[in-house]
């Protein structure tokens, strides 16, 4: 669903760092083609959207943890005069310009959302400025399993109504994408040769790679998305 009408009181957050920063976190071989196609993909979807954005990386991060900087470069997109922010990383291949555009409807509506990631992250958070309590936010269980379950049970003592989206998988380690590749048809082509081609490199193509490759040569109506906070 296109969005129509200009919408001047939300904005995206991209909070997605550089290949080279992302390799430091991530139990992944050192492929920087891999992360700079999921930003790549990330972008191009939140351009889709037709919502201003910003791509807030490692050189314009504030803070010493992930939540310090996380939370900062929200306040950051509220500083800007922007009254709700859809926040998104770039390693969630799944993600759709739908999403987004669900998302800006319930902002709209003055609730918040989540979308969970399957490693119970969250790869998709919406939030309007009053909702928004940095002290709270600070302390959140950032880069763990809990930190879906935590947030929303954080919103609920807030008696803010939350929306849940679908869940979507996100990729830290090659088991994700072991994970991911049950749906090829959810991602862009030339992101999943990069998929199948660093699986085939670590010699697990003939138990992941074949299963898939009927779809990759014969299915031509792959979705734009892309990326786990």
């Amino acid at each position: 669903m296109p969005n129509s009408k200009q919408d001047y009181t939300t904005a995206i957050l991209v909070f997605a760092n550089s290949s080279q920063e992302e390799l430091k976190h991530k139990t992944i071989t050192n492929d920087y083609t891999l992360f700079n196609e999921l930003t790549a993909q990330t972008l191009k979807t939140v351009e889709k959207s037709k919502l201003p954005y910003f791509h807030i990386s490692e050189k314009e991060q504030i803070g010493t943890s992930f939540g310090e900087r996380f939370t900062n470069a929200i306040e950051v997109i509220i500083n800007k005069g922007y009254e709700k922010i859809i926040a998104i990383g770039n390693d969630s291949p799944q993600l759709k310009v739908s999403h987004i555009l669900e998302a800006s409807n319930q902002l709209n509506a003055k609730k918040f959302v989540l979308g969970p990631s399957a490693d119970g992250g969250f790869y998709l958070m919406g939030i309007h400025k009053s909702q928004f309590n940095k002290s709270v936010f600070k302390k959140l269980a950032w880069q763990t399993s809990n930190l879906y379950k935590q947030t929303l049970e954080s919103v609920a003592i807030s008696a803010v109504e939350a929306v849940e989206l679908r869940t979507l998988y996100d990729i830290d380690s090659v088991n994700d994408i072991k994970q991911i590749l049950a749906y090829t048809h959810q991602i862009p082509k030339k992101l999943l040769l990069i998929l199948l081609k660093l699986l085939n490199s670590r010699e697990q193509h003939q138990k992941i790679c074949y299963p898939f490759l009927p779809q990759l040569y014969f299915k031509n109506n792959y979705n734009k998305g892309s990326p786990v906070l």
